[in-house]
């Protein structure tokens, strides 16, 4: 069977000549193909020695781009809660021309902005006041309609399968059955010391009171 890369010669393996700031090969890059081909033992006590780097690796693997390499996209930090009423951002971070607008009317006198203006500036850099985050939410509402939902749906699972699914009962729990047991015990005697039998009266024929 072909090898699909062919043994470096030993030259090549440790070649000192060879700068990192060349465009030819370096030497893990000429190592990382000879893993894949030669024995265990052989490379191994190079890996320790530091002979194979974490690039050689990766070459020797796949291209080496991994999902921690790439930049995130940026997530805004706004983040404010009562305890926490000051957002390290504003809320808004992409402003309209009219936001603008007010931003610039915003660095002149206070007393020149109307109610609405000082609002709207509020609403840029804040999602909600202490009063609507004080202000108790219905989401309680929509939890007690799914619990009782789901308890609802319960009840008519179980009662389809009372239904189609489930046997008939055996006939060892019809009451017939039950009170032809119960009397065989008694005529048996069981347990006359403590069980039903010392419960029951003999000559009278009904339970002791």
């Amino acid at each position: 069977m072909a090898l699909a890369y062919s043994l470096p010669t030993t030259e090549q393996l440790f070649s000192t000549s060879l700068s990192p700031w060349e465009s030819k090969p370096s030497r893990p890059a000429l190592m990382a193909p000879a893993m894949l081909v030669l024995p265990r033992s052989s490379w191994v006590p190079l890996v320790r020695r530091g002979g194979f780097g974490v690039q050689s690796i990766r070459q020797a693997h796949g291209s080496g781009d991994t999902a921690c390499s790439r930049k995130m996209p940026p997530y805004t930090k706004y983040h404010a809660e009562r305890n926490y009423p000051m957002p390290d951002e504003p809320f808004c971070s992409e402003l309209s021309p009219q936001q603008r607008a007010l931003k610039e009317k915003e660095k002149g006198s206070w007393k020149q902005l109307t109610e609405a203006e000082k609002v709207a500036l509020y609403r840029i850099q804040f999602h909600q006041t202490f009063a609507e985050m004080n202000r108790p939410s219905n989401e309680w509402k929509t939890v007690l309609g799914g619990v009782f939902f789901f308890f609802g749906f319960t009840g008519l699972l179980i009662w389809w399968q009372r239904l189609y699914v489930f046997r008939e009962k055996p006939i060892t729990l019809s009451e017939d059955w039950k009170s032809k047991q119960l009397q065989r015990v008694l005529d048996m005697k069981g347990n006359p010391i403590q069980g039903l039998a010392s419960r029951w009266d003999y000559a009278q024929k009904e339970w002791k009171k």
